[in-house]
């Protein structure tokens, strides 16, 4: 039986989110073979138009799916944390219909396609926890076109912000009040389709009404509460077993 690395070990507990796989499923996702590579804040992974023949698992840091628009104007569509697979669709669309790049230094995995597909068809429990991830990827591709379509700049900002410290505590990145958001204003500014002022009196407006305190880029939850009611925020759509509740 395959001894799991430390980074094998953290994508079979990704996907035993929604409950434990039996050990045979554990070895076999443990035997898959895997291509290490750290990569430097704001690198390219893949772009749009490229055709991989691996798919990108998250050790280390935070990611980011993006689609960049006539006269360099980029939107993020997403943002990726250790344990997850952001390109799994890559396996059977061919074509990446969007980039995905580095938003902090991160360390991935790639895993070959051929070596997924084959342990698809023969372990089924692993199949369905990789259908899970995909759909809770959807969930959370829902919240994001909600807030875009719908939500108020200040809505905006502070959804983002909840969303990043939610997660980010659930993996233990965070502890206590206190975290730095992974992303710049700039970046801020592309996840959001506000423009960098905006983002920056946006901010500002958090801080005034004391929802957040800023000190040399660490961020401090002031009010949770009603932090969360100021995005229109439940954490629901992120179906994650242990929630933020600083």
């Amino acid at each position: 039986m395959s001894v799991a690395s430390p980074e094998h070990s953290r994508l079979i507990r990704q996907l035993e989110t929604a409950g434990p796989l039996p050990s045979e499923d554990r070895a076999a996702l443990a035997a898959l073979p895997l291509r290490i590579r750290s990569i430097a804040d704001g690198r390219d992974i893949l772009r749009e138009g490229s055709r991989p023949v691996e798919s990108c698992f998250v050790i280390d840091g935070v990611l980011c799916r993006y689609k960049l628009m006539s006269g360099g104007r980029r939107q993020i569509l997403s943002l990726h944390y250790t344990g997850d697979i952001p390109d799994l669709q890559s396996l059977y669309l061919k074509t990446m219909d969007h980039s995905l790049a580095s938003v902090t230094a991160a360390r991935v995995a790639f895993i070959p396609h051929e070596a997924m597909k084959a342990l698809i068809r023969a372990r089924p429990n692993v199949a369905d926890a990789l259908s899970r991830h995909t759909l809770v990827d959807s969930s959370i591709y829902r919240e994001w076109i909600a807030s875009i379509g719908r939500r108020t700049s200040l809505e905006r900002v502070a959804h983002v912000i909840c969303e990043c410290f939610t997660r980010m505590r659930s993996l233990g990145l965070v502890k206590q009040i206190d975290f730095r958001l992974p992303l710049s204003q700039a970046q801020l500014s592309d996840a959001t389709g506000l423009s960098l002022v905006h983002v920056h009196r946006t901010l500002k407006e958090l801080r005034r009404l004391r929802l957040i305190r800023t000190v040399a880029k660490v961020h401090s939850i002031l009010d949770w509460e009603l932090l969360q009611e100021t995005a229109d925020f439940d954490p629901g759509y992120l179906h994650l077993r242990r929630l933020a509740t600083p």
